[in-house]
C-alpha cells in the first residue's frame, strides 16, 4: 500500500486523523492498521517536510465540507444512495445512515478497503453499513460505464449524492470531466461534490514540489486542471465553488494559511434542480 497513487490514501487519514474534530471524522484513524501507523506518519513527515506541512488543514477541511453536503442530502431525502469516486479510506458511508452506499477506487485499493471495512465492523469500530466496494480503472470509459450500471442496480430508482474527491486531477482532462459528470448516468443524482485543482493554479508552487515528490514514489506526476467555467457547463447549473481560504472562513472563521501555501484544491457542490 506505500507506492503509487494507494499511498496517498494513508496520507489523507493520517491528516485527517490530526484535525478530527476539524474534519467532524473520528473514524480517520483507524483505517491505518495498526503495524503500518509509524511507518504512515514518518511518510507523512516527509510529505510535510519535503512538500508542504499543512496538509492536515486541507485534508480536513475537504472532508468536512463534503461532510456537511452528504448530511443536506440525507435531511432533504433519508432514502439518498452514496456514491463515492476516489473512496480511498474516506468514511463517509459511516460517518452518516446512508441505508446504501457505492464505494469505487482502483481494483487493489477497493479490495483493500472492503478488506479493512470488514474487520472494522466486526471489532465493532464500524457501524454496520450496506456498502457495496467496486474496483474500476475510472480513466477507462467500459469501466465508467460498468460503474454508473452498478449504480444504478443500487440506488434502484432513489436520489444518489455524487462525490469524487482527490481522484480527477489524475487523470487526463476528457476523463476528468467524464468522471466529474458520471452522475449523469446514474438517473437520479440530486447532488455532486468534486474536488480539484483550478486551472489558474496550475503553476502552483506547493503542486510542483508535489510533482517531485510523486516522481519519487510512482504516482503519475502530470494533472489535470479544471475551471469553474468547465464545471458550471458540465453541471447545467450554477455551482457552489469553496477554495481553501473560502473554507477556512467557514470553518475556523478567517484565513489562517494563505491559499499560495496550499494544495490549491477546491471543491465544487451542484445540486439538481
Amino acid at each position: 500500500m506505500h507506492a503509487g497513487v494507494a499511498l496517498t490514501a494513508y496520507l489523507v487519514n493520517e491528516s485527517r486523523a490530526r484535525r478530527p474534530e476539524l474534519a467532524a471524522d473520528p473514524l480517520a484513524g483507524a483505517w491505518i492498521p495498526e503495524p503500518d501507523r509509524p511507518g504512515v506518519k514518518e511518510l507523512w513527515q516527509g510529505f510535510a517536510d519535503t512538500v508542504y506541512p499543512h496538509d492536515d488543514l486541507v485534508v480536513a477541511l475537504r472532508g468536512r465540507i463534503i461532510t456537511d453536503v452528504l448530511a443536506e442530502a440525507l435531511a432533504a431525502d433519508p432514502d439518498t444512495v452514496l456514491v463515492v469516486c476516489g473512496a480511498g479510506f474516506s468514511s463517509y458511508p459511516w460517518l452518516l445512515p446512508f441505508r446504501a452506499a457505492v464505494e469505487v477506487d482502483l481494483p487493489d485499493m477497493a479490495a483493500a478497503k472492503e478488506h479493512r471495512a470488514a474487520e472494522l465492523t466486526a471489532e465493532g469500530t464500524l457501524p454496520r453499513r450496506a456498502v457495496r466496494h467496486l474496483g474500476a480503472d475510472l480513466g477507462s470509459a467500459a469501466d465508467r460505464e460498468a460503474v454508473a450500471a452498478a449504480v444504478r442496480e443500487v440506488s434502484a430508482g432513489r436520489p444518489v449524492a455524487y462525490v469524487v474527491e482527490g481522484v480527477l486531477f489524475y487523470l487526463p482532462a476528457a476523463d476528468a470531466l467524464a468522471v466529474a459528470g458520471l452522475g449523469a448516468a446514474f438517473g437520479g443524482t440530486t447532488v455532486s461534490a468534486v474536488s480539484y485543482w483550478p486551472a489558474a493554479a496550475s503553476g502552483s508552487r506547493v503542486l510542483a514540489a508535489q510533482r517531485e515528490w510523486f516522481r519519487s514514489r510512482a504516482v503519475p506526476p502530470e494533472a489535470s486542471y479544471q475551471t469553474n467555467a468547465e464545471l458550471t457547463e458540465l453541471f447545467g447549473c450554477p455551482l457552489r465553488d469553496l477554495g481553501p481560504e473560502d473554507l477556512q472562513r467557514r470553518y475556523l472563521g478567517g484565513v489562517q494559511v494563505p491559499e499560495s501555501e496550499l494544495i490549491p484544491e477546491y471543491v465544487a457542490v451542484a445540486v439538481a434542480g
